[in-house]
């Protein structure tokens, strides 16, 4: 009898948690920081954006130096160094007095949240074992599909019903939640030798090459993603449909949730392209749904298809960039995939907002499900092809055994 190694192990379920409430501070403070610079500090929509994406600037640029560094540095002591880090920067909120100080507290928490994010991808992929590496992957990445889900929801309902202060009580209190689970984690530990270091920079050092066509991929699909996260909440109020979008993210984790079981076991056994080729076509359908949408059931219907979608080739595509990794680079690979994720859910909003008074929100959602259509051919060149022609190999090789 066959029987699989254990996933759902102790470590396991502390560092899924311990990233669940890290992205969850994150999401909370990523849809209300706008509101709060320019109501607190009579701040410009331009520079209320800033606030909030200077964030992932600061995670944008310490990962790939997280990636070099996590298994000299050890990945236990990089873990609680940053989680620290994060919970200060966390509770700097109350201290904040003016503009200056919350973009340099933002840019703070953005460089401890990579530093974070990097060192809890790689123990997860340490701590899966190989024969389930993509539904452990899947299961560690709904971590962060649930924070991304009921982060907005938390962050927009307190907006709404309380005062600022009760959002930063909320974020310092999840950080909190973090740095103390991970306190009883064993953390696996990497080859801190490694090789010998060489003079002079040199782009392998601080990215797997690897890992990076599928990182330029959920770099675009992030891009796409990042017009739901920024403007869906001003499109649901032109639409007054915002009863049924403050329910959307929880929609999309309910489906997303359900969904887990069949999607994590069919990359490990039918491949990574039987299960990503449908879900980017679910996605981009609920984009066009979304785009289309006058009532609350079609909103809905629309965060259904896009939580199943995305969230499915989101986590795919992080088994994929570790698999593809050698063991001893598994940081960097971990590293160069939300490098590239980040980058593209940072630099959307800004991109897309110039584009706004042109198209509208609706003409923005349309835009958005045309290209989440073009992501399909991107995934195809990145990976897709590659990985069709292995399975095409290894077909040949269990007939002519």
């Amino acid at each position: 009898m066959n029987h699989k190694p254990k996933l759902w192990t102790k470590d396991f379920l502390i560092v899924s948690s311990a990233n669940f409430f890290l992205f969850l501070t994150f999401y909370v403070l990523m849809v209300t920081l706008t509101i709060y610079t320019m109501d607190h500090f009579h701040a410009s929509q331009a520079q209320a954006g800033l606030a909030s994406s200077i964030f992932v600037l600061g995670a944008v640029l310490v990962r790939p130096i997280a990636g070099k560094k996590i298994d000299k540095i050890g990945r236990r002591k990089m873990l609680l160094g940053s989680l620290v880090l994060f919970l200060i920067a966390s509770i700097g909120y109350f201290l904040v007095n003016s503009l200056s100080l919350l973009l340099i507290d933002r840019l703070i928490q953005g460089f401890a949240f990579g530093l974070a994010t990097t060192a809890t991808g790689t123990i997860a992929a340490d701590i899966i074992p190989n024969e389930r590496r993509g539904e452990g992957t899947g299961y560690f990445a709904m971590s962060t599909n649930l924070a991304m889900a009921f982060g907005p929801f938390i962050g927009l309902l307190i907006t709404q019903h309380f005062s600022y202060s009760i959002i930063f009580y909320a974020a310092s209190l999840f950080a909190a939640f973090s740095l103390v689970a991970s306190l009883f984690m064993n953390v696996p530990e990497g080859d801190k030798g490694g090789a010998s270091p060489q003079k002079g920079f040199k782009i392998s050092d601080y990215f797997e090459k690897r890992a990076l066509p599928i990182a330029i991929f959920i770099g675009f699909a992030g891009f796409t993603y990042s017009s739901i996260l920024s403007y869906l909440t001003s499109f649901a109020k032109e639409k007054d449909l915002m009863g049924a979008a403050s329910f959307f993210f929880v929609v999309f984790a309910v489906f997303l949730l359900a969904s887990r079981p069949f999607t994590g076991r069919m990359f490990d056994v039918k491949g990574e392209n039987a299960v990503i080729y449908p879900s980017l076509l679910l996605f981009a359908v609920g984009m066009v749904i979304l785009s289309q949408s006058h009532h609350g059931i079609t909103l809905l219907i629309a965060g259904a298809l896009i939580g199943v979608g995305y969230g499915t080739f989101q986590s795919s595509c992080q088994a994929i960039s570790i698999k593809e990794a050698p063991s001893n680079r598994m940081g960097l690979a971990t590293s160069t995939f939300y490098t590239m994720y980040d980058f593209g859910i940072g630099v959307g909003p800004f991109l897309l907002g110039f584009l706004i008074p042109f198209t509208g929100f609706k003409g923005l959602f349309m835009g958005m499900s045309i290209f989440a259509f073009v992501l399909i051919g991107i995934y195809y060149l990145a990976h897709g092809r590659k990985a069709s022609a292995r399975k095409k190999m290894q077909h040949e090789e269990r007939l002519s055994a």
